[in-house]
């Protein structure tokens, strides 16, 4: 069974940082990407950032967001800097990999609290 596991939440006020980070346990063979997606109170979860296990390609579509990975550790990390108000979330982590006996599939974990606020 697979599991992801968020971690680094809280709160903060708005301009400091915080790094979220996703480990993975379970049956796994191998990954194609990890990312993270969030959802504001009232609003659609969206997504955030992910990346390629492989080739390190990065995608994030938060200027002050990135991400990173340790493969040996099966982790995913979100930095984010400056952090303003309407960062507010639950933060997700997400992972598209295969596990034992499995093909290539979605994973998310529970989420972690992110507040910002004066």
């Amino acid at each position: 069974q697979v599991q992801l596991v968020e971690s680094g939440g809280g709160l903060v006020q708005p301009g400091e940082s915080l790094r979220l980070s996703c480990a993975a346990s379970g049956s796994i063979i191998s990954f194609r990407t990890m990312g993270w997606h969030r959802q504001a109170p009232g609003k659609e979860r969206e997504f955030v950032a992910a990346i390629n296990w492989s080739g390190a390609d990065t995608v994030s579509v938060k200027d002050r967001f990135t991400i990173s990975r340790d493969n040996a550790r099966k982790t995913v990390y979100l930095q984010m800097n400056s952090l303003k108000p309407d960062a507010t979330a639950v933060y997700y982590c997400t992972a598209n990999l295969r596990a034992v006996n499995l093909g290539y599939q979605d994973y998310w974990g529970q989420g972690t609290q992110v507040t910002v606020s004066s």
